[in-house]
């Protein structure tokens, strides 16, 4: 069954391509380049099971628009990976990537299946025959992978070492958020956490708010909202709810993120529940709706995409969001929070951090020279801080939302490298 127009990824990102263009008063011709990917593939991806059976899966690879670089763009292994989703989030990549200055083009890749169903064995025979099947797509100035949705460094150390085998010797660049000993950045793991701090704090002070009096709830606490979880908190604010695929903690007196984040680390399945401290609201929709409707000052939907909607956007209580995930608001939801006057700090902004830590270890590598953490981290908040304040003048400037300013400013970029570039042949 498909998905509703509302929860289509793919239209979402069209309508606030849109929206931008129409703002900027885009040449139509440039308009039309960006609607649609400038490549896409389907892949079959058949691998023996630990059983002797063979399964095939399907993947997919978009690259969106290469017009300001190579491609830049996670790998996510999910049962509901559809092709609209994947080119949505290249879509994402793509303005996420000018949003922050960076000289990438956008991208993304997936496969349909369910991780947690399949062997360490079976997991690798996956990632392998699925670079294979993209081998011509990538490479360290063509296209860039990195780690998403049930990917990890270990993914990445996979992939390298697959596409340098094609090779006959060691090829880094290839991808991104490896392990250090393969060529990965230190600060890389908690970067788009950072990113997601620093916004919150950028966005506080435009708001005149003390982050030693502000309550912040964070919807996942996978990597991005544990890790932007625990920063936020050691930066003062109060978090008054977490939430993750057990369901949510609620404690308006706040949680011990340090405690918590011990807890998680020791438990077998590594999730919140049994934590006994707080409210637990048990199971993933109960808890994200608890969640997402607490009484707070601040939510950091920081999950998977469509989940502020149309429907639940008016129960929303926090006064400033920050999106750690990608796309987690529909277009109906934002005008909902327009209406209500919520200061939004869209997801092309707020979780930029990974794709500009991202971009600092493809640097390091090409050159073989490698930074301190001070130095990464530094250097992120350069370019965080500086992109946040981009993104508030234009929409000072133009009269709009957060959102529609960022993607002015991305649109605006692109359009001009594209421009510059002119029309082959």
């Amino acid at each position: 069954m498909g998905k509703s127009k509302e929860e289509n990824p793919f239209q979402n990102m069209l309508k606030q391509l849109k929206t931008a263009c129409d703002k900027l008063n885009l040449d139509p011709g440039i308009y039309e380049q960006l609607r649609e990917p400038q490549r896409s593939v389907i892949v079959s991806v058949p691998i023996r099971m630990d059983d002797g059976s063979i399964k095939n899966f399907t993947g997919y690879r978009v690259h969106y628009n290469y017009a300001r670089g190579p491609c830049k763009g996670g790998i996510r292994y999910h049962p509901n990976v559809t092709l609209d989703e994947v080119k949505a989030l290249s879509a994402w990549m793509t303005w996420k990537c000018a949003v922050v200055d960076i000289p990438y083009g956008g991208a993304k890749g997936g496969i349909v299946c369910d991780p947690p169903k399949l062997s360490q064995g079976e997991l690798e025979r996956l990632t392998r025959r699925y670079t294979f099947m993209i081998l011509p797509m990538i490479g360290p100035e063509k296209d860039i992978p990195a780690p998403d949705v049930y990917t990890n460094q270990q993914t990445m150390a996979w992939i390298m070492d697959t596409y340098s085998s094609f090779l006959g010797y060691s090829a880094p660049g290839v991808v991104t958020g490896k392990p250090i000993p393969l060529g990965g950045s230190l600060g890389r793991a908690e970067a788009t956490g950072r990113g997601v701090m620093l916004c919150t704090l950028e966005a506080l002070k435009k708001l005149n708010r003390d982050p030693r009096k502000t309550s912040v709830a964070v919807q996942g606490f996978g990597n991005v909202g544990s890790n932007a979880a625990r920063l936020i908190y050691n930066e003062g604010c109060k978090i008054v709810g977490v939430s993750d695929v057990s369901g949510a903690i609620i404690d308006p007196e706040g949680i011990d993120i340090t405690d918590l984040l011990e807890y998680v680390k020791t438990t077998k399945n590594k999730l919140i529940e049994g934590y006994n401290r707080g409210e637990f609201i048990k199971g993933v929709v109960e808890g994200n709706k608890a969640l997402l409707e607490t009484q707070c000052d601040v939510l950091v939907p920081a999950a998977l995409e469509n989940q502020i909607t149309g429907e639940n956007a008016d129960r929303v209580k926090a006064k400033l969001i920050v999106e750690g995930a990608n796309g987690p608001t529909t277009p109906e939801a934002d005008k909902i929070l327009d209406e209500k006057k919520i200061f939004l700090v869209p997801d092309i902004l707020a979780n930029a951090g990974g794709v500009t830590v991202s971009y600092f270890e493809w640097v390091q590598g090409l050159q073989a020279y490698f930074w301190s953490e001070t130095e990464v981290n530094r250097k992120l908040k350069e370019i965080m801080v500086k992109a946040f304040n981009g993104v508030y003048e234009t929409s000072d400037i133009y009269k709009v939302n957060m959102r529609t300013g960022a993607y002015i400013l991305a649109i605006r970029r692109v359009a001009e490298a594209l421009k510059l570039r002119g029309l082959f042949p």
